[in-house]
């Protein structure tokens, strides 16, 4: 979106906790795997573990007593989360909004987590038509979030390099998230609404609670006020 003063290149949105709540969903899960296979798990636990791969978070169970290889538990969590969602998307109130606001400016979003590209497909299938230009995800070969590689690649996808990244809102709503997107340079915005985590100080541009009076229009301006303070 430019003119009027006003420019963005693109939103990269982080998936679990940002543009759906599936934390729910990991969290029974886990807990569910935990107590079929001899392990210890809670929602505590499942938090503490929020935005962090895959991988930790079943090397976390092991360590908590469930008797499975960790490529296993993977496995199975995923498969849980992926048919829950299949379900019933748990879109976070007022985000697909949002995304048709962003297909009508003709601002392209771009996927950034650390999920699987299985579940990554499922998202990008049932958003608004157009609403993704591309997706990037924890089986990509990447460095994993807080390295800020996931957010630099999104950016490559839409032939976006250097400091024209600060032109770029990245969403996220967990620490590890949020070192991410700033490392990388993108204006980076705390949703912080749909998490017990505690993302103050994270370095973020601008912090907002929920999707409420958020469009287009609005992710520009912090794009804007952000590019104009850096440079």
């Amino acid at each position: 979106m430019e003119g009027d003063g006003m420019t963005l290149r693109a939103v990269f949105w982080d998936m679990d906790g940002t543009l759906i709540d599936s934390e729910p969903y990991w969290h029974e899960g886990e807990m569910e795997i935990a107590r079929r296979h001899g392990g210890i798990w809670n929602e505590d636990l499942g938090w503490q573990m929020s935005g962090k791969a895959l991988a930790l978070c079943a090397e976390k169970m092991r360590e908590m007593g469930t008797q499975l290889p960790e490529a296993r538990i993977a496995e199975l969590m995923v498969s849980y989360v992926a048919e829950r969602e299949r379900q019933s998307m748990p879109w976070t109130p007022g985000v697909l909004d949002v995304l048709r606001s962003l297909v009508g400016a003709g601002i392209p979003s771009v996927l950034v987590t650390a999920s699987p590209r299985s579940m990554a497909q499922v998202v990008v299938d049932q958003a608004p038509t157009g609403a993704f230009s591309a997706f990037v995800c924890g089986d990509d070969g990447l460095a994993s979030k807080p390295d800020p590689a996931p957010y630099l690649h999104a950016a490559q996808l839409l032939g976006i390099e250097g400091k024209d990244i600060a032109s770029c809102i990245a969403l996220e709503d967990s620490p590890t998230g949020l070192r991410s997107a700033v490392a990388s340079g993108a204006t980076t915005i705390a949703v912080t609404g749909f998490t017990r985590a505690e993302v103050s100080g994270q370095g973020q541009f601008r912090s907002i609670r929920d999707y409420q009076g958020i469009d287009a229009e609005a992710l520009a301006t912090y794009a804007t006020e952000r590019v104009g303070q850096a440079f």
